[in-house]
């Protein structure tokens, strides 16, 4: 009855996708609310615990799951998985890399464990659609999945059963929230993009409404091939961060501010048709002038790749920081040669935007116990979160494995080179979440505010006419 459900479920979806004309997601009626635990991560609510009575074969072993230690889940892995084949699919490529070593910690239990695996990281937002298609057999082909866009994992995801929440007892702890009664998804961590810009010109950036100014176009991947990109949009109109736009907008001076007065006043009368609270017309002006004017991408590591060249003066991009990670110093190429904005003194408003990503369990899982032991082993130890906690700029969700990570890995002084002095990139030194969601302004992602906001500003954007670099 449960598949039955599911594909028609999965066939409502595909009508409704016809509908409208492609890939964009309708606004679900419910999400979750983000609330921020202990340290770091923000693990965002959803609907009360599913009722004991009605909890499928998965969430049965889940339950389980929950009460018990990384030690006693790995060995039920064991006894699950020897010598079996392990399916994962996730927005993150990182999920290879964890997998070996989570072998490797169930091998030091029982030497004579094997399991191979496969992860798949589907392109152009297309991981829902998969998983949807995958739901619909009894037993499905994936183990487990790691995802982004808390707004489409309501909607597509939770609602229509796919994919259930498991809480390891020692994260819960380390949270101080009970696992049972927990209602919320799973973060492994908050990622975040913020605004750098090349240094080898004459150029800088000291508040967040430089980069809307006239005659710039920031490198940015396009909020279609991205939606969390768009989730940073609607974001922005929320009362907080509308609030942030507005007190940047002050700080300018009056030359400055004379260029934006005119989009600010003409977007009043949409910021009251939308409903949105009394700084709103600063959030649209912001968005209306960032979609009609930013440098469309289809990756961050090129916009990284361009902007720490020399050769890129004066320009400027909004990406992931863990890509300066990846940047191999020459006479032409530095992380010297760009700036972190918010990090410069001075700077006023947004510094970029946070989003999570989830762990899930599939709810036909092949092998529910070793997803279980794999999510707990990712968000417990070090050594499983190692494929995410080398990048500065992504913060566990765990408050005493990101202390841990950050005693290994010294991103707050830019990281260690392998004779163990420091590394000196000025730009690589992660002020960390704590100083990024205040000092640093970052914008999180609310998935329930999104939801709310998806039809009515989401409709607003999609009016806005977007820059052509051509």
């Amino acid at each position: 009855m449960k598949r039955f459900v599911a594909m028609l479920l999965a066939l409502c979806m595909v009508f409704a996708l016809a509908a409208c004309g492609g890939n964009s997601a309708p606004a679900p009626t419910e999400a979750p609310k983000t609330e921020a635990p202990a340290q770091d991560a923000a693990p965002a609510e959803t609907a009360a615990p599913v009722v004991e009575e009605n909890l499928t074969e998965t969430q049965k072993i889940i339950r389980e799951a929950e009460g018990m230690t990384l030690e006693e889940l790995a060995k039920k892995a064991i006894e699950e998985s020897n010598g079996k084949m392990f399916y994962g699919v996730g927005n993150s490529s990182r999920g290879k890399s964890a997998l070996p070593l989570f072998i490797e910690y169930l091998q030091s239990i029982d030497s004579s464990y094997t399991m191979e695996f496969e992860w798949q990281q589907p392109k152009n937002n297309k991981i829902f659609d998969q998983l949807t298609a995958d739901s619909l057999k009894d037993t499905g082909t994936f183990a487990m999945t790691l995802i982004q866009d808390g707004n489409q994992i309501e909607s597509k995801m939770v609602q229509t059963g796919i994919l259930d929440t498991f809480v390891p007892k020692d994260w819960a702890d380390a949270n101080g929230v009970d696992a049972a009664s927990y209602a919320g998804y799973l973060p492994l961590q908050t990622l975040n993009k913020v605004f750098m810009y090349n240094n080898t010109g004459d150029k800088t950036y000291d508040n967040c409404w430089d980069f809307v100014a006239e005659g710039e176009h920031g490198l940015y991947m396009d909020i279609d091939s991205e939606i969390v990109g768009k989730n940073f949009l609607y974001m922005l109109t929320e009362d907080t961060y509308a609030a942030w736009l507005m007190e940047a907008y002050e700080a300018l001076p009056a030359e400055e501010q004379a260029y934006f007065q005119p989009t600010i006043k003409a977007m009043e009368a949409d910021a009251a048709d939308l409903g949105l609270g009394p700084d709103g017309a600063y959030a649209l002006a912001w968005i209306k002038l960032w979609v009609e004017s930013y440098n469309a991408q289809t990756d961050d590591g090129p916009i990284c790749n361009t902007l720490v060249d020399k050769s890129a003066t004066n320009q400027f991009g909004l990406l992931v920081y863990s890509k300066l990670r990846s940047v191999e110093e020459s006479s032409s190429v530095s992380v010297n040669n760009i700036n972190v904005a918010a990090y410069d003194d001075g700077y006023k408003g947004i510094g970029g935007y946070g989003y999570c990503h989830y762990l899930f369990v599939t709810d036909n899982s092949p092998l529910p116990w070793t997803a279980c032991a794999f999510i707990a082993y990712m968000t417990c130890t070090v050594d499983g979160f190692s494929a995410w906690g080398k990048d500065m700029g992504g913060y566990s969700s765990n408050p005493v494995l990101a202390a841990d990570n950050e005693a290994k890995y010294h991103h707050s002084i830019g990281g260690m080179a392998e004779d163990g002095t420091t590394v000196e990139f000025a730009a690589k030194n992660d002020r960390g979440y704590d100083w990024w969601t205040t000092d640093g302004e970052l914008v999180l992602e609310d998935p329930e505010y999104c939801a709310s906001v998806a039809f009515t500003v989401g409709s607003w954007i999609e009016m806005l006419t977007k820059y052509s670099a051509g």
